[in-house]
């Protein structure tokens, strides 16, 4: 089964749907503000647009799907208001993989829309949507016909499974005990995937065109440390125990990687020099714990925490379990992750640590 097919959040608005346990990135969505808000700016400012066309790469669905629009929005609105500008008309793409739920983004459209339109006033300028389905590692747009390009949590995906000459044994992503040559096809492939990620935005930016991208990555120059790792190895330690129990074979769990790479901020800035079409306006790392999972306020969050952030793994994972192990095993095998990490939670300082990049293409 190829990875585009099964690579996707939980669907709908369930319990474990993706748009119901993605309090972790709507929290990096806020963290990330301040920067969208000075790129949208200083490219108003310099375009003055009267048609924006913004893509969104990798949205997903829910509520952070369009919190994304409506900041973008609120930034244009409030800096064209000062200019005494006449509001631009709005072109929305919302981008990910052909299996992503986008039945729910459309469904929520008229009343999205009607919201944003309550809240600018009669001024607010018309607002157009499109879904685009497609792998971001391709050619999505026509040239030179963006002006802004948004991701957040999404870019840490591979467009593949990498290339492997031995078994990442007992281990389902970069770890301390995987082989070399594993922590290399890993890099190899990530390498090659944000490459093309830089070179087909490059195409399809206009000249000044913006791009601010979060992803989950590492501080550390270890590519299997704990800050980026750690997550899937506590996952990882859950099906091992249910190939000791005997419920699934130990052969499954050593053929499966989960198709991800947390890079480190000199990473980035070494692949965004090589590719050579855009300049680097900011890079930075933020940090979220991991008890932002958490859909409570209570002050017993620390005690709800790890079955809050199963939850959310669950949301993320879920579809990728499922095309290798047997989907009457999610629950048990959750059940041991969420039991895994809240002991990992109770002991020691977990965090996800975000890299934060914003860009402007060369003119």
């Amino acid at each position: 089964m190829k990875l585009v097919e099964v690579l996707h959040m939980n669907g709908g608005i369930g319990d474990i749907s993706y748009a119901n346990n993605s309090l972790v990135q709507r929290k990096a969505i806020l963290m990330t503000k301040p920067i969208i808000e000075q790129a949208m700016r200083d490219l108003y400012c310099s375009l003055l647009p009267k048609n924006l066309c913004i893509a969104d790469l990798g949205c997903s669905s829910g509520a952070n799907t369009f919190l994304v629009v409506s900041e973008l929005a609120k930034t244009i609105e409030k800096e064209r208001k000062k200019h005494g500008f006449q509001s631009p008309e709005f072109h929305f793409l919302f981008n990910d993989l052909p299996s992503n739920d986008f039945n729910t983004i459309f469904q929520s459209l008229g009343e999205f829309e009607h919201d944003l339109r309550k809240q600018f006033g009669e001024g607010f300028g018309p607002c157009f949507f499109s879904g685009v389905s497609g792998s971001f590692y391709t050619r999505l747009f026509p040239s030179k016909s963006l002006h802004f390009v948004h991701s957040s949590y999404s870019i840490h995906w591979l467009a593949q499974v990498p290339n492997f000459i031995e078994k990442n044994k007992g281990n389902i992503y970069m770890s301390s005990t995987s082989p070399p040559s594993v922590i290399k096809a890993y890099y190899k492939q990530y390498e090659n995937d944000f490459s093309n990620f830089l070179k087909y935005r490059s195409e399809e930016l206009m000249k000044g065109g913006k791009m601010v991208l979060t992803f989950l990555g590492r501080e550390s120059d270890d590519p299997s440390s704990k800050e980026g790792c750690y997550i899937w190895e506590l996952l990882g330690m859950a099906l091992n125990e249910l190939v000791i129990e005997g419920l699934i074979e130990e052969e499954k769990v050593d053929s499966f990687n989960i198709p991800n790479y947390t890079a480190s901020p000199s990473e980035v800035k070494y692949l965004v020099d090589k590719e050579g079409s855009f300049t680097i306006n900011k890079l930075e790392t933020t940090r979220v714990h991991w008890n932002y999972a958490s859909n409570t306020n209570n002050e017993n969050i620390y005690n709800n925490g790890g079955y809050n952030l199963s939850r959310a793994i669950r949301a993320v994972a879920e579809p990728l379990l499922v095309s290798q192990f047997d989907p009457k095993l999610m629950d048990l095998i959750f059940q041991k992750y969420e039991e895994i990490v809240s002991d990992c939670m109770s002991k020691e300082k977990t965090e996800f640590i975000n890299i934060i990049v914003s860009l402007t293409k060369k003119t």
